[in-house]
């Protein structure tokens, strides 16, 4: 299936693969993700919206098996408090849903910020732009793509505020 993301990828030759797994609305979470596609949750990486009080909307990238941290995030883009968007504001900013929602061929080229053990593993995964379907791809490459910045702005999900 050729989505915007992955004509993105190709547009700048970029080598990648496509895996598809079966979707289960009741269960977008990355760890499910994780399981489907064969991966370990951490070199599974879910792009969230967020939106600072200086700086506006950014995209932040983290493991599956960790949660933004977002006081970290906001030390990462300048701003003073960082928030993730609700969930209705999702598509209208991204023009991607719930579960799809990717930094390649996003609506707008807002910051992305990937969480730095991205480094950690010679290939990660990220959404494709729709659900069912994921990019591998080498960490570096993604950063190319997106013009991310590598930044620690993940904590473990047990970890507290």
């Amino acid at each position: 299936m050729k989505t915007n993301a992955v004509r993105l990828l190709d547009r700048l030759g970029i080598r990648y693969e496509l895996r598809e797994y079966e979707v289960d609305p009741e269960d977008l979470s990355a760890e499910s993700v994780a399981r489907k596609v064969g991966l370990p949750p951490e070199q599974v990486f879910k792009t969230l919206v967020a939106r600072g009080d200086r700086h506006g909307v950014c995209l932040a990238v983290v493991p599956g098996d960790a949660e933004l941290d977002p006081k970290a995030l906001a030390r990462a883009t300048g701003d003073r408090k960082v928030d993730t968007v609700p969930l209705k504001e999702v598509e209208p900013l991204t023009g991607y849903i719930r579960g799809g929602v990717t930094a390649l061929a996003c609506r707008k080229p807002y910051p992305v910020l990937l969480d730095e053990t991205a480094q950690l593993f010679d290939i990660i995964s990220i959404s494709a732009g729709v659900r069912g379907l994921q990019v591998f791809i080498a960490p570096d490459d993604y950063i190319r793509a997106v013009n991310a910045r590598l930044v620690p702005i993940a904590r473990d999900k047990e970890s507290s505020a």
